[in-house]
């Protein structure tokens, strides 16, 4: 289908604070596509079409959650029927157990999963030129050019749902509004499988009686603050002093508030944003208690950033690390790095130096390695005159390691440390037993 030219958007017309938009005379019109349980729906289809499963995991009390045997232990998305117990995504196994003893447990594939979101993205590709992947299991569509030659927003809309459910096998629920904030806050709405609006004439009835905690970027910190004081609802925030809010949450009162109104002035990406930062953890299945094993897993860590930095041809100009203890407090350090560097051995250096002058000697269960200060890659090096270390020779070692792992898997190359140990040489992030699932061992109901 041959789509035609993307439509000059009118600009709203800003009035202090409030943003008024003419949508009605066809002006934005933003889809926030939300898919319902992704992982648990993406789960509960493959089983079900591809492996012979009769139980539809979305009509019982169940959920995806990590490796409890390796610390990795929490629930990752869950099933309607599981959300009446209380089970919250985020939460500890052991303590969504203990609310639902027959809470059936299924492992992660992420392999899957990001499989089941390209899919997604293809079909909204046929309705619109600009769609922006919020994340694996959302996006935002601008639909202003094109929505037209479907039908009305909402007709539009339910056709797309619709598509999704018959041929992807899943669900989702569509937001329709005038900008990003407004369709993202209307996705939220009742669910599974609906479209909602939320225009700004709606927001007196439809946003303001939520709770205040339901706004977008309304953390747990914000929304204590706002209880305190007695704001309670969306429409309590918009009916605040703007002033008055900016002193209580500084720079982000101010959004809020904004957000009360319906302002969101933010576009559609269809190119994602340059990292600002690169980086790993990692809960290790056993307590570190010496340097020698913590040193081994910021190599591990280490391998991973540098990894991601050479590839996107970046270099970090601050690293820092992060020592989570058995009584899960945390403490971080940072440190600028000389000459900005993306080579892994330097990487590990910085690491093991700033650990050594963090670490209080208790047991660790988590660490993590994040850099800062990214710029772009160049030639050139800024010279030490005592400098003994070849960075060249490794600058070549790191890219041959990399071409032969891009070609041949991640464990082609592998550095001798790490054998026989449990300690993965690519530690990290969605860690391999999180990307795919031996289905032939796992209990299909």
């Amino acid at each position: 289908m041959r789509l035609p030219a993307r439509s000059t958007h009118k600009l709203p017309v800003v009035i202090g604070t409030c943003v008024c938009y003419n949508h009605l005379t066809g002006g934005e019109r933003t889809f926030h596509i939300d898919v319902n349980s992704a992982f648990l729906s993406w789960e509960a289809v493959y089983r079900l079409t591809h492996k012979g499963g009769r139980q539809d995991l979305r009509e019982i009390a169940s959920a995806v959650g990590g490796d409890i045997t390796r610390r990795h232990g929490i629930i990752l998305a869950k099933s309607i029927p599981a959300k009446k117990y209380g089970i919250v995504t985020g939460e500890a196994l052991w303590e969504a157990r203990r609310k639902c003893p027959t809470l059936t447990l299924v492992p992660p594939n992420y392999g899957l999963y990001e499989q089941c979101s390209a899919a997604l993205m293809n079909i909204l590709r046929e309705y619109s030129d600009v769609v922006e992947p919020y994340s694996i299991d959302e996006a935002f569509v601008d639909m202003s050019a094109t929505c037209h030659l479907f039908g009305t927003p909402k007709e539009t809309a339910r056709l797309i749902k619709n598509r999704i459910r018959d041929e992807l096998g899943f669900t989702v629920n569509v937001g329709i509004s005038v900008n990003r904030l407004l369709a993202k806050m209307a996705s939220d709405f009742s669910k599974p499988d609906q479209v909602h609006t939320l225009y700004p004439e709606e927001i007196p009835h439809k946003l303001w009686p939520l709770p205040v905690s339901d706004l977008f970027f309304a953390g747990p910190a914000a929304t204590r603050k706002l209880f305190s004081v007695g704001i309670r609802t969306i429409g309590d925030l918009g009916a605040a002093e703007p002033t008055w809010l900016k002193s209580l949450l500084k720079k982000q009162g101010e959004l809020l508030y904004g957000f009360a109104h319906g302002t969101d002035l933010s576009p559609l990406l269809t190119q994602p944003q340059t990292n600002k930062g690169y980086g790993n953890s990692t809960t290790t299945p056993f307590d570190i208690r010496d340097t020698e094993t913590a040193a081994r897993v910021l190599l591990a860590l280490s391998e991973t950033v540098g990894s991601r930095l050479r590839a996107d041809n970046v270099q970090a100009g601050l690293l820092s690390i992060t020592i989570r203890y058995t009584d899960l407090s945390q403490v971080s350090r940072q440190k600028q790095l000389y000459a900005a560097p993306h080579l892994t051995a330097e990487l590990c250096q910085a690491a093991r130096a700033l650990f050594l002058e963090l670490w209080n000697g208790e047991p660790i269960r988590h660490l993590g390695v994040h850099t800062g200060k990214i710029t772009g890659n160049t030639t050139g090096r800024q010279l030490n005159l005592f400098q003994e270390t070849d960075y060249e020779k490794l600058a070549d070692l790191d890219r041959s390691v990399d071409t032969l792992r891009n070609r041949f898997g991640t464990d082609a190359v592998m550095r001798a440390v790490f054998l026989n140990q449990p300690i993965d040489h690519m530690s990290g992030g969605i860690t391999r037993e999180k990307m795919s699932v031996d289905y032939d061992k796992a209990e299909i109901l």
